[in-house]
């Protein structure tokens, strides 16, 4: 289940994956905390690309812009249509005069979450494993866990909080798992 939910401070519109699931929410834009059951709804779906739609038409709408949107393909053809376009990335580097090979051989170790230099786990990998190796952690077992692994409590509770905004850890009375 996807929402279309707005912040009360700042009007930021955003999409909140599993709603029920998590007792709050943290606005994308200003930080501030929100109860879920308490944020408005303006649209709600299984189909996570028809709420993208959604929130783009009401952010069109709310700038004067239904018009135009109107004329725009639907953002699941945007999304094709962007991969279909212009350079790819290998033309892109190699016409920059970097070698292709390299550079995605270094991406897909820093996607991996490992150091290649020390073959250690990066603070952010080590904070989504906390997650994942708890039974629905709390935020003080995940500090502790990742604590356990090198990574400052501080950083720690940094990086929880970055991954509740960016969707990808839900939160619900007070306990975490991974999206």
């Amino acid at each position: 289940m996807y929402a279309v939910v707005g912040c009360t401070d700042c009007a930021n519109m955003w999409l909140l994956s599993d709603p029920r699931e998590s007792k709050t929410a943290t606005c994308p834009r200003c930080g501030r905390r929100h109860q879920t059951k308490k944020l408005r709804h303006f649209f709600e779906s299984e189909d996570r690309d028809a709420a993208r739609q959604a929130r783009s038409a009401l952010l069109a709408k709310k700038h004067g812009d239904s018009e135009a949107f109107a004329e725009v393909a639907h953002v699941s053809e945007l999304d094709r249509q962007v991969d279909e376009s212009g350079v790819d990335d290998r033309e892109y580097l190699e016409g920059s005069g970097l070698d292709a090979d390299e550079v995605f051989e270094a991406g897909e170790k820093a996607t991996q979450g490992r150091n290649s230099a020390t073959g250690s786990a990066d603070r952010l990998t080590i904070v989504r494993e906390a997650i994942q190796d708890g039974d629905r952690p709390t935020e003080e077992e995940i500090v502790a866990a990742a604590s356990d692994r090198g990574v400052p409590e501080e950083r720690a509770r940094d990086l929880l909080d970055k991954l509740r905004r960016r969707g990808e850890v839900s939160e619900s009375r007070g306990r975490h798992r991974l999206l």
